[in-house]
């Protein structure tokens, strides 16, 4: 009898540790659903040739900058998690439109071409002008006295790249070069290919820094104002609400001044 009963409890004792036992690994499963769970990344798009908003640097794909360090700070502020991706300009909006990102965020001109058709744009966090960028030793004088025989540069899908198409075809000058990066540009002045490179002047006053031997701006600015915004997808309320909240608190903080005295000194 004490045989059956020892058997009896031997029996129950190892149901209750499988039952624990279970149970233990039921918490840890529980943990791990959760950690699965977290919030997916924001994709970030952007095109990393547009200093001192973003840039890469020789070795290093790290994207850093001015809307990096702006966006960083917005996300932190509404508890969001951020993946910048480095993509061609003219990608971005189709980039959004495809759903291969969540956010653009590079120093785009919301007021330029049919952009607002294509994505809604939140408050501006930023004004710019445009420049010409010369050579150090051109007798150019500004926009006005580019002559019919010249060629002229700018990013393809900016502001700039639609100004040098529209001069070319009025007959205000003989090419108007398109490329797919502010670098492409510069090389192309100073390999003499091009006689200027229409810029926003941030951009264009973040090339001198280091160039001022080989180039210089020419005249004033010119062309309408810039104003810049992040973009997110036609109809994504919620996460533009979140954007415009988190800019407005950086502006109200006096953050993002801070920012702009740091890369725009």
């Amino acid at each position: 009898m004490k045989t059956y009963k020892k058997l009896f409890a031997l029996i129950i004792g190892a149901v209750m540790i499988v039952s624990l036992t279970a149970c233990g690994g039921g918490g840890a499963e529980s943990t791990e659903g959760g950690s699965e769970e977290a919030a997916t990344p924001l994709k970030v798009v952007t095109e990393a040739t547009f200093a001192p908003f973003e840039f890469t640097e020789d070795g290093d794909e790290t994207i850093k900058g001015f809307d990096v360090d702006m966006m960083t700070a917005i996300a932190e502020d509404q508890g969001l998690e951020l993946e910048w991706v480095n993509l061609e300009f003219d990608s971005l909006i189709p980039a959004l439109q495809s759903n291969q990102g969540d956010i653009i965020c590079a120093g785009m001109n919301k007021l330029s071409g049919t952009r607002a058709q294509e994505v809604d744009f939140g408050e501006t966090y930023f004004e710019s002008v445009l420049m010409l960028l010369v050579k150090a030793d051109s007798d150019i004088a500004g926009i006005e006295a580019v002559t019919p025989d010249m060629k002229l540069a700018s990013q393809i899908g900016t502001t700039g790249g639609e100004m040098v198409q529209s001069m070319e075809q009025e007959g205000k000058i003989a090419s108007g070069v398109v490329l797919n990066q502010w670098t492409d540009c510069y090389m192309q002045l100073q390999n003499g290919d091009v006689q200027g490179v229409i810029v926003d002047k941030p951009v264009g006053e973040a090339y001198l820094n280091a160039h001022s031997d080989v180039a210089k701006f020419a005249g004033e600015s010119f062309g309408d104002k810039e104003e810049f915004a992040f973009a997110v997808q036609k109809g994504n309320t919620e996460l533009l609400d979140k954007l415009n909240a988190g800019l407005k608190n950086l502006k109200d903080s006096g953050k993002l001044q801070e920012l702009i005295d740091k890369w725009f000194s």
